[in-house]
């Protein structure tokens, strides 16, 4: 598809008075401002919000009994022996600790000799190739039945001892994210490879695992103000061509 000049220079538009046209223009960028405006300040509330989570973290890991990864959260592969005629559902991992994604449905056959592995939800989950910019996530109940490939570390945490959001958590922190880079070697992109020796040696901090689960209750809410949020923005968002339309039909 191109523009075809000729066509787009014969259309014709609606042309009110010049000053009814700067009335409009006017009127929009006044409401684009204020949309602006309440989209920042949201922005603003949720990151102080973040920064209150973040001092509560570092006041419950304060001094705290540290242990290797592979005490507290070793790896674990589940191989799939891959059927030809099955059809294996990915699951992905976004960057900066954007929670997993859903990726298309992929035959045995188109498969090929990939080898995946399967994924149960409470994973810590780790993209080998992008941990080092927070590829890092949980599997929520929404990703049972899906599968990573051999991109993907999983570490399964021990009960009673350590939990998965407080892991992924604390690699997201500032402290957690360096870890990860120096156990990441390697230039930008794809020659970053998150060693896994280098990784089961990373030591955490642990505090009581009734304080892990109380900080996680608090993740919980932080998460869902976060979608409430999200929500808010989509909405806000969706407002100004709703307001474009209105100054194109003259209601403006």
């Amino acid at each position: 598809m191109r523009l075809k000049e000729e066509r787009f220079l014969a259309l014709e538009i609606p042309l009110p008075p010049l000053s009814e046209q700067q009335r409009i223009v006017a009127r929009i960028e006044e409401l684009s401002a204020h949309i602006a405006e309440v989209r920042l300040l949201k922005e603003k509330e949720f990151a102080e919000i973040r920064q209150l989570l973040l001092g509560e973290f570092l006041q419950i890991t304060e001094n705290v009994t540290r242990k290797a990864m592979r005490d507290v959260a070793p790896l674990v592969r589940r191989p799939v022996e891959i059927k030809s005629d099955a059809l294996y559902p990915e699951l992905g991992i976004r960057s900066f600790g954007n929670g997993t994604f859903h990726k298309p449905e992929l035959s045995g056959f188109e498969l090929g000799g990939k080898r995946i592995f399967k994924i149960e939800p409470g994973d810590l989950l780790f993209s080998n190739v992008f941990a080092w910019e927070g590829a890092i996530a949980v599997a929520m109940p929404k990703d049972a039945g899906r599968y990573g490939s051999h991109r993907f570390i999983t570490c399964t945490a021990k009960p009673g001892e350590i939990t998965a959001e407080f892991l992924r958590f604390y690699f997201l922190t500032n402290e957690g994210l360096a870890l990860i880079r120096a156990a990441s070697p390697g230039g930008a992109g794809r020659n970053r490879t998150l060693g896994l020796d280098a990784l089961s040696n990373i030591r955490v901090p642990v505090p009581s695992y009734e304080l892990q689960t109380r900080f996680d209750a608090l993740q919980a809410e932080v998460d869902n103000l976060r979608h409430l949020q999200t929500q808010a923005t989509a909405e806000l968002a969706a407002l100004l061509p709703t307001i474009l339309n209105q100054a194109f039909e003259g209601e403006l």
